[in-house]
C-alpha cells in the first residue's frame, strides 16, 4: 500500500507526470512495482475501487472559524436566559 500512496503522491507533485499520457503513466506504474490490479485501477481513475483495494475510505471534514468580532467571554452583550418553565416565544410551526 505504501508504494501506491508514494506513487500517487509523486503524481500529485510532478506536473509532467500528472499530465502525462496513459502510456507514460503505465510505464511509471510498472517501474514503481505496483501490483497489476492496482495499476489497472489507477489507470482507470477508479477512486472507489482503489479505496476498496487499499481498505480505505474518503474522510472529509471542514472547520468554520467564528466571527472575528466575537470574543469568548464578551460581557458587553448579555443573552437573556429563560427561567425554567418559561414557554418559547416561537412555535415550531
Amino acid at each position: 500500500m505504501i508504494d501506491v500512496i508514494d506513487f500517487l503522491e509523486r503524481v500529485g507533485q510532478d506536473a509532467q507526470l500528472r499530465h502525462a499520457s496513459q502510456d507514460e503513466v503505465e510505464l511509471a506504474l510498472s517501474s514503481a512495482e505496483i501490483a497489476p490490479e492496482l495499476q489497472a485501477t489507477i489507470l482507470a481513475k477508479d477512486q472507489a475501487r482503489l479505496e476498496t483495494l487499499l481498505g480505505q475510505v474518503t474522510v472529509c471534514s471542514a472547520l468554520f472559524p467564528g466571527n472575528e468580532d466575537e470574543e469568548e467571554g464578551d460581557e458587553d452583550e448579555e443573552t437573556p436566559s429563560k427561567e425554567p418553565g418559561e414557554a418559547s416565544e416561537h412555535s415550531g410551526f
